[in-house]
């Protein structure tokens, strides 16, 4: 892609803004300059290309047919100056052994704020020269468009045309309080959930199909709950009270499951979810390539260890889990099956 020797990247960006926010005041205010020169960059630029490319009125601003035609080159173009200037400086801090420059990361909000918030303030103290903005949200974000360096997904979530690199596993457990199994008994064995109150993450009737894995066996059971919310610490702390059996991410009861507030039940048994048990970084493959990049990908594998269940494998005395959905992408075993969506349920 070449630019004309009158035409420079400030003019190109300036355009880009103007067109995405239609407004000078607002792409002035994201360029961090004033509007007389955001204008003036347009205006140099319409010059150079001898064509309009917005319609002004005192009231709006809107793209001419010829501002739409160029808006894909010129955000292809700014875009391109931009990624080859930060490959470059990221040449020559890698050189230098020195870390800098700003890394966007997002992550699903439980597993950000119980695993990962825990682990990045040892990374920013390793290296001084990086700056992190983490945002905290279960929402796909789009990252080429949103500016996200990384994103911290489950493995069940979808990387097509990005470049997904497994961090860390996650256990998942059914749990219970003891008041709970002391009134209702204790399940042993899937089929025996149909008689309990179940509650899980959850946002859609699907959810209450739980399937739990043991070698070749895979049991399907339909549950059933009077509490429903999609919220992983809520359903924590309706365990705690006693509402029913839980099942959870291991990581966001371990301190439960020390104090003995909870206990492990179906511990033979290994919970499939629809989020899958691992914890993937996903990024674009020239973000991929920044060396402060893969250096906290690197310190997310180290210092997780691969693992996210580190306290709970030590509370329970259970080994992490060997899941059938290891990576992203692949495909789970399909071991035998057994549904309880037709057995007769007993009220509470």
């Amino acid at each position: 892609m070449t630019i004309a020797a009158d035409i420079s990247v400030n003019m190109l960006a300036a355009f880009a803004q103007v067109a995405q926010h239609l407004s000078v005041s607002k792409a002035a205010a994201q360029m961090r300059v004033s509007k007389s020169v955001v204008s003036k960059r347009v205006a140099h630029l319409e010059s150079a290309l001898s064509a309009t490319l917005f319609s002004r009125s005192t009231r709006k601003i809107a793209l001419t047919p010829a501002g739409e035609l160029y808006l894909e080159f010129a955000q292809r173009a700014v875009d391109d100056s931009r990624a080859s200037l930060e490959q470059l400086r990221d040449l020559n801090a890698a050189a230098s052994g020195e870390l800098s420059g700003q890394i966007r990361v997002t992550a699903p909000v439980s597993w950000g704020q119980n695993v990962l918030a825990k682990c990045l303030p040892e990374f920013l103290h390793r290296h001084a020269g990086v700056e992190i903005e983490l945002q905290l949200t279960d929402r796909m974000m789009d990252l080429a468009h949103e500016g996200v360096d990384m994103a911290l997904r489950w493995s069940s979530a979808s990387a097509r045309g990005l470049g997904a690199v497994p961090v860390a596993a996650v256990q998942w457990v059914v749990v219970a309080a003891p008041k709970y199994l002391r009134r209702f008994g204790t399940p042993r064995q899937p089929l025996d959930l149909d008689q309990h109150s179940c509650m899980c993450y959850w946002r859609e009737r699907a959810d209450d199909a739980w399937v739990l894995t043991k070698a070749d066996e895979r049991v399907e059971v339909f549950v059933r709950s009077r509490y429903h919310v999609n919220n992983p610490e809520a359903v924590v702390n309706a365990a705690v009270a006693g509402l029913g059996l839980a099942l959870l991410p291991a990581y966001v009861c371990s301190a439960q499951l020390d104090s003995g507030a909870l206990k492990t039940v179906l511990a033979n048994w290994t919970p499939q979810t629809k989020f899958g048990t691992q914890i993937s970084a996903v990024s674009t493959p020239e973000r991929m390539r920044l060396a402060r990049n893969r250096a906290l990908i690197e310190f997310l594998q180290s210092a997780i260890g691969g693992d996210s269940n580190a306290t709970v494998a030590a509370s329970t005395g259970l080994a992490p889990r060997t899941s059938h959905t290891s990576r992203a992408g692949q495909s789970p075993s399909k071991p035998k099956n057994v549904n309880a969506k037709s057995a007769q349920r007993p009220k509470l």
